[in-house]
């Protein structure tokens, strides 16, 4: 068993296609962690084993490859890249005390690069970074060093960097031991140029080694070399501290330079006892703790063909399939059972867990993600991850009739595996509505419903709730009389129909005189009223800000009756509203978007093709600018696909809806046969 202070959580982040999964695979095959490289063309990656990420080529689900090197465990967790699976990194963050971020050395930064970069920044996780792809043609570690510095900060310093010989690949140089290697590991000389270099490297990291403590600040200004302690020790903080951000470098495909990536990370990333401490769902600080009462946080659930598999961190004490923890969302006992190490989906049984390393949980169905399994009185519950709100919305239709319970007893299942997304019944447009992060989300999490349950959906654009209303006082006469032997029904009401603008709720009076109208059959007509504006008279949407007063009438000692009153209120609803102006209202959103200042022109002029209203605009610091408006909700249903397009994947935003409004007429007899239509197809 690894103990927590040989143990490093570290993410793999960056963008979709850098070499994550590619690096991964590398480490855990130079380390004899597996007999074969895997590679994410072939699909027979140890990373990536899902079925759909296998047909796709691409992570969507975090996976964890444990890698053991020089006494260590490095637990990998290799995340996916794309912006539509950031749950899965959010998650990851919660137990890693570093990140790698994954760039290509293609002279320029991706955007999920910069999208990681500004992540750890506001997590504050100490940070990494690797140049991939160097033995691919075109490399240039140099030009993209010098775009990160422009795009990141100086605080970013080669630990290594290549040899090139004729613009191609001939070996690298690990800079504090001041020494070059070929393609094969063997030992060269410097030229000129590479140890200018890395005086120049090492100067920076000299500098930020002085700044952790007052005796070594000293030592720098009297021109004593540091020792080689003192460097790894000062490092070590500096990087902890995050004003030092080693970059490494390596070949993923060929294992160049790998065994030198990794004794950077044995050295420098911090394990779980001097990472940031976890933080309780009251905010306070748990830090972790190898002497304290067991305490597991579960951070991840996976659902295959054999059960549920819970992914789960040692927050205290160690773990042992004798343990019998309670959990603290439920107060329920758990028996531990059988405990697991992951590597990619297989799982290999231990007898024993330290602080801080992360272990697998098999077939405890009431476990979810988030659950916090301790002692009552010694164990603090850990906050739950916080996702981003979903920003994409599509409604489910059954492509086989009766279907319906099926999908919606998969969406449930596959909840639990993937928090980030949600799903619910509109009551009001009778859709079931999926909201995720993107259309990348949503298509994933149907095609998995299909995998997983044999059940085929297809998505179409969620219908948009619009209310109708009116904009004229209007008074009129209802009357039902009917006789069909014995006792008739009748009743005789006059309205009036009027806006207001104090409640979207029907406000009903009355101001009968004479008892032209007896005082019980008020409460029908308020009911039959209440009833009707359920549906309005130009598309069928519910009618809002109406108030409705009974100030005459008539009745029938005998005939009357409160259903007779009802169907009277009903037919003066349906005859008077036509006349007051009937119009269409429709939902408007508070948007919020933040892009790089060089796209504000593409997304303002957007954003007036949605017919939205600029409100202002507000630097956010890093040449990035929000953009504040209200908007159409009906004209936003594609917006996170067409942001993704004007701003190159930069951008993102919030949307919330804050009131209705009147539809300007020249949308609205589109609208009305849109509701007729999709009435008629109901029918």
């Amino acid at each position: 068993m690894y103990t927590a202070k040989d143990i490093r959580n570290i993410c793999l982040m960056g963008h979709g296609g850098d070499g994550k999964t590619t690096l991964a695979e590398c480490m855990l095959y130079v380390t004899k962690g597996a007999d074969r490289m895997g590679k994410t063309t072939d699909g027979n990656t140890v990373s990536d084993f899902d079925p759909e990420e296998i047909k796709r080529g691409y992570s969507i689900a975090t996976s964890i490859l444990p890698v053991e090197f020089q006494g260590c465990k490095l637990n990998i967790l290799d995340n996916p890249g794309y912006a539509a699976f950031a749950g899965e990194m959010l998650q990851s963050l919660r137990v890693c005390d570093s990140a790698v971020i994954v760039a290509g050395a293609k002279g320029r930064l991706s955007v999920g690069a910069e999208k990681s970069w500004k992540q750890l920044k506001e997590s504050d996780v100490p940070t990494f970074l690797y140049m991939s792809r160097l033995d691919e043609e075109n490399s240039d570690f140099f030009t993209t060093l010098d775009y990160m510095h422009v795009k990141l900060g100086t605080a970013i310093v080669p630990f290594m960097f290549p040899i090139y010989e004729n613009k191609k690949i001939a070996g690298y140089v690990d800079v504090l031991s001041n020494q070059g290697y070929d393609l094969n590991g063997k030992k060269i000389a410097l030229s000129s140029d590479d140890a200018a270099r890395v005086e120049v490297y090492m100067d920076n990291i000299n500098e930020q080694v002085a700044e952790t403590s007052e005796e070594l600040m000293e030592k720098y200004f009297e021109g004593e070399p540091f020792t080689h302690d003192e460097i790894v020790t000062g490092v070590k903080q500096a990087v902890r501290e995050r004003v030092l951000f080693p970059l490494l470098c390596g070949g993923s495909l060929t294992g160049m330079a790998m065994e030198t990536v990794l004794t950077n990370l044995v050295k420098y990333a911090p394990s779980p006892l001097e990472g940031k401490p976890m933080t309780g769902a009251e905010g306070e600080e748990i830090v972790r703790d190898p002497d304290g009462a067991p305490s597991l946080f579960i951070f991840k659930t996976m659902s295959d063909q054999f059960g549920k598999n819970s992914y789960f961190q040692v927050v205290s004490g160690k773990a042992t399939p004798d343990l019998t923890l309670v959990n603290l969302r439920t107060g329920g006992n758990e028996k531990l059972g059988h405990i697991y190490t992951a590597k990619g989906k297989k799982n290999t049984e231990v007898k024993e867990l330290a602080c801080g390393d992360l272990g697998v949980l098999t077939k405890i169905v009431s476990l979810k993600t988030n659950d916090t399994l301790g002692t009552v009185g010694k164990s603090a519950a850990v906050a739950p991850t916080e996702y981003e709100e979903p920003c994409y919305s599509m409604a489910v239709y059954a492509k086989v009739r009766g279907t319906e319970d099926k999908i919606a007893s998969g969406f449930t299942k596959l909840n639990e595996d993937d928090c980030s997304f949600t799903f619910g019944s509109n009551a009001e447009t009778k859709e079931l509505v999926l909201s995720g992060v993107g259309d990348i989300h949503l298509d994933v999490l149907c095609a998995k419903l299909r995998s997983k349950y044999n059940v085929d959906v297809e998505l179409r654009a969620a219908k948009i709730a619009y209310r109708e209303t009116i904009k004229k006082k209007v008074q009129v006469h209802g009357r039902h009389k009917k006789q069909s032997g014995g006792h008739g029904q009748f009743g005789d009401v006059w309205i009036e129909f009027e806006p207001q603008d104090e409640s979207e709720e029907l406000i009903f009076g009355e101001r009968v005189v004479g008892g032209a109208v007896p005082k019980n059959f008020f409460p029908a007509v308020e009911k039959g009223l209440r009833e009707s504006v359920k549906k309005g008279v130009l598309a069928g949407y519910p009618v809002v800000f109406l108030r409705a007063t009974l100030y005459d009438g008539s009745y029938h000692p005998v005939d009357s009756s409160e259903m007779a009153f009802k169907t009277a209120a009903s037919i003066a609803y349906k005859e008077g509203l036509p006349n007051a102006a009937p119009t269409l209202l429709e939902p408007i959103g508070l948007l919020k978007v933040t892009v790089p200042d060089e796209y504000m022109g593409d997304v303002i002029g957007d954003l007036n093709k949605r017919r939205g209203r600029i409100l202002g605009m507000t630097p956010k610091g890093d040449n990035q600018q929000q953009v504040e408006a209200e908007v159409p909700m009906g004209e936003m249903s594609s917006y996170v696909i067409d942001l993704r397009s004007i701003s190159q994947g930069r951008g993102y935003f919030r949307l919330k809806f804050v009131r209705y409004e009147e539809v300007p007429q020249m949308y609205q007899a589109k609208i009305i046969e849109e509701a007729k239509k999709n009435a008629e197809d109901a029918d």
